[in-house]
């Protein structure tokens, strides 16, 4: 493990880790998609992969270490892909509170994005989960560049909304740190399978009560350190593999 020069080695060793789960749980797109994070006081400079490297490769080390206020990003030699810049930088910016953003096309999510009524409804725990806690954008407006990302930055403005749903595009999830959005992403995957697959059964769907889904989603909400082993568990198993993704 070397760290060289570079700084926040943590947060990088972390954010490596879970682009290596997203790739062995089929949850990326080749070369596409983005994850980063915030690492200053003010959200503005963030970690994310470089442009055009497959998650199952990225190491702590690649990470792209950008300013969202910085207007010369895109001018720079190692500059990240213009779509990365456009969603990421504009969402760093305008929403502080959120310090890690992934964005992905993981199948499920997005099966959910592209029917007609993209809500989720709570039919389990992993689905209630979410229950009024996610923003549906139902603008999609084409590749991600800086007009579409502040446009979807601008829906996340509300802290409570920790999911989007990007209609006819993907996922985009944010949190207060790397196991914080990774334990949701996952889990929010997890949830749009079951509903999309309770769907293909053609029968009626046992809807969870408001009172009951709120409380469950409360509960989850303050459930105690699942965010923080899950993602400690995953780094141990690579650890165990000799992976060199903390490098």
């Amino acid at each position: 493990m070397t760290s060289g020069n570079l700084t926040h080695w943590a947060e990088r060793a972390d954010l490596a880790a879970t682009f290596r789960w997203a790739a062995r749980l089929g949850m990326h797109e080749a070369v596409a998609n983005h994850f980063s994070l915030a690492v200053n006081d003010r959200g503005t400079e963030f970690l994310i992969n470089p442009n055009q490297m497959h998650f199952s490769r990225i190491k702590a080390s690649d990470l792209l270490l950008l300013d969202a206020d910085d207007p010369a990003a895109l001018q720079a030699p190692n500059a990240p892909d213009p779509t990365a810049w456009g969603l990421h930088a504009a969402v760093h910016r305008n929403c502080p509170h959120a310090r890690c953003v992934m964005h992905t096309h993981s199948i499920w999510s997005t099966v959910l994005a592209c029917l007609a009524d993209s809500r989720l409804p709570p039919i389990d725990q992993n689905t209630a989960t979410f229950y009024d806690r996610y923003v549906i954008d139902d603008a999609f407006g084409g590749l991600a560049f800086e007009e579409e990302g502040l446009r979807c930055a601008d829906l996340l403005s509300d802290p409570a909304k920790k999911v989007m749903i990007m209609g006819n595009h993907g996922v985009l999830v944010i949190g207060d740190s790397v196991a914080d959005s990774w334990n949701r992403l996952f889990y929010f995957e997890r949830a749009a399978e079951t509903y999309i697959r309770a769907l293909q059964t053609g029968q009626k769907l046992r809807i969870i009560p408001h009172d009951i889904a709120e409380k469950t989603a409360q509960e989850l909400e303050e459930y105690p350190g699942q965010a923080e082993a899950h993602l400690a568990e995953l780094r141990a198993i690579l650890d165990e593999e000799n992976d060199n993704y903390a490098c």
